[in-house]
């Protein structure tokens, strides 16, 4: 009986989607999911594609060609050690274990070594796009033992999204946790970028009044020069969206943000290194505080907060905020 080229472990979004993008590169791929239900929906939904269900793990385990390549999309932390430890069992010395989650390098670095020392090898790989990346091409950044990386590299090359010259969006990080670093710090940028957005948004909607369509016409002017990036690019659009009852989503959405972590690790990390990185942590900071909706909506009956003032020349305040916002991105990255 023929073996699997790969598996992936977690049909959720992520991990299906990578699934997915695999085979479509002309692999056939086991897949496996704690929870034998997810499993089957994945397999109903894709219909003649090359996805070979499993339902335990040693059979998932034995239906992969050696080394085997196993990429884990499983939650981080306690989720990764539990998948990690369920497959050992049935692993030989050699078998690369590739985890694609948002994990903290700290704890890769640990399972390095760990797993290292019982003869098995570990990536660490940070991968962003999000679902659609995912099952289109994401940006891969994996780190571990070089060795094992090229036994994946092309798999991860074939899978991954193209520049505009023609290369794959994959390239070799480094040892131990490095992967995962890079994708942590890539996600604090982001932290920045979103806020500084946000802000820019404030000002011209506080400042200037302008509408949803303004504001539309202003990111999609600034999208065609300096600031041209997928941020800007989504936000332009957002701006005209509305819900069923023709409101615009801008307006009637909740202003509370949610974080997965990264940010505050990529500032507890600057921290570690003695390393500034003020806007970065304000943007995480920032985020704690729209969380607080409760305490932010008394403190709003009490205490009266400054009027927005009238900006003066329109063209010439859009320019400022555009020019801010520029000024920004670039405090925004580390500074080496």
């Amino acid at each position: 009986m023929s073996k699997q080229q790969i598996g992936v472990v977690g049909m959720a979004v992520m991990g299906r989607n990578l699934a997915l993008n695999i085979e479509s590169r002309g692999y056939t791929v086991s897949v496996f999911n704690r929870s034998r239900e997810k499993t089957e929906e994945v397999i109903a939904e894709n219909p003649g594609k090359k996805l070979v269900p499993y339902y335990t793990v040693q059979e998932f385990v034995e239906s992969l060609e050696t080394p085997r390549r196993i990429l884990l999309m499983v939650k981080a932390g306690a989720g990764t050690d539990s998948a990690i430890d369920s497959l050992k069992p049935y692993l030989d010395k050699g078998d690369i274990i590739i985890d694609g989650g948002n994990t903290f390098f700290q704890d890769t670095i640990r399972r390095n070594r760990e797993l290292s020392a019982e003869g098995f090898n570990f990536i660490g790989t940070g991968v962003s796009g999000g679902e659609e990346g995912a099952l289109k091409g994401p940006s891969i950044m994996p780190g571990g033992q070089k060795e094992a990386y090229e036994l994946v590299a092309p798999i991860l090359k074939q899978i991954a999204a193209v520049a505009e010259d023609g290369e794959p969006c994959v390239t070799y990080i480094g040892a131990d946790g490095a992967g995962h670093y890079v994708k942590m710090v890539h996600n604090g940028i982001e932290y920045g970028d979103m806020q500084l957005i946000a802000e820019a948004y404030a000002l011209l909607k506080g400042g200037l009044a302008l509408s949803n369509e303004e504001l539309a016409k202003t990111f999609t002017e600034w999208n065609e020069g300096e600031l041209s990036s997928y941020l800007i690019d989504i936000t332009k659009d957002i701006f005209t969206k509305k819900d069923e009852e023709g409101k615009y989503l801008v307006d009637v959405i909740l202003d509370e943000a949610a974080n997965k972590g990264t940010g505050k690790w990529t500032s507890q990390s600057s921290l570690d290194l003695g390393e500034p990185l003020s806007l970065i942590t304000e943007s995480v900071f920032a985020r704690y505080i729209s969380s607080l909706k409760d305490q932010r909506v008394a403190a709003s009956k009490v205490l009266s907060g400054p009027q927005a003032q009238p900006a003066g020349d329109k063209a010439e305040f859009i320019e400022k905020v555009r020019r801010a916002l520029y000024l920004g991105k670039i405090v925004s990255f580390p500074p080496r």
